[in-house]
């Protein structure tokens, strides 16, 4: 009996031991466990990005005024949709007038280039003398009626045979006649640059003889009238 009793003792102390060992054991893993849930989860979402704003641009500045047409010419908020871009102005008609410069005397010149300023940048219509429209030969009528040279209305040719032949720097003088496109053109020489004229894309306007109209060039001339005191 007594050996029974100590062979169960020690059977249950082995039995403790065993369920002490896997205990510990288990409590380990949950330590490890618990370690490991603690952790970031792989796919977490990831925080947004910051917008990066631009405040620069690499699109060119614009630098041209912008002209806006408000009504019609004989509204007194008209303007005109061309800038004068020729070299003459009243203020210096004068000054070439004094170094003949001009096909006419200072006071018609003068008359002249204001009669042109004031038309400037109006549209273009075939047959018509103004105010509100002009053709090419219309205006050249319609300004130098203004500054006090008349002579009957009539086409670019007709005007061509009525006209007198300048040469040389005759040709370039403020006022002088030129006609293009085989006669089927005609403008105001402003000087040796350009020449002022209705164009049928921008209405009354100033255009280098550079480029495109220097092929295009039929002569220059003078009108066989004198100017009538204003």
């Amino acid at each position: 009996m007594i050996n029974k009793k100590r062979i169960i003792a020690l059977l249950v102390c082995a039995v403790a031991v065993v369920f002490g060992t896997a205990e510990a054991a288990n409590a380990q893993g949950r330590d490890r466990i618990v370690k490991t849930t603690s952790s970031q989860p792989v796919n977490a979402p990831q925080p947004a990005k910051p917008v990066v704003v631009t405040t620069g641009s690499s699109r060119p500045t614009l630098t041209t005024d912008i002209q806006v047409v408000r009504g019609t010419r004989n509204d007194a908020a008209w303007e005109p949709s061309v800038q004068k871009t020729a070299s003459t102005s009243a203020a210096n008609v004068g000054t070439m007038a004094a170094t003949g410069r001009t096909a006419y005397n200072a006071s018609t010149s003068i008359r002249l280039d204001n009669a042109i300023k004031a038309r400037y940048g109006i549209p273009y219509r075939y047959g018509s003398t103004g105010p509100n429209t002009y053709d090419c030969s219309g205006f050249v009528w319609a300004a130098f009626q203004e500054a006090g040279i008349e002579f009957t209305r009539a086409s670019a040719r007709s005007l061509w045979s009525q006209s007198t032949p300048v040469e040389g720097d005759e040709r370039f003088k403020f006022g002088t006649l030129v006609f293009l496109n085989g006669l089927g053109h005609m403008g105001i020489v402003a000087d040796e640059n350009g020449f002022y004229h209705a164009s049928s894309s921008k209405g009354i306007t100033y255009s280098p003889f550079k480029g495109y109209w220097s092929s295009r060039i039929v002569g220059f001339r003078k009108l066989n009238v004198e100017p009538t005191a204003k």
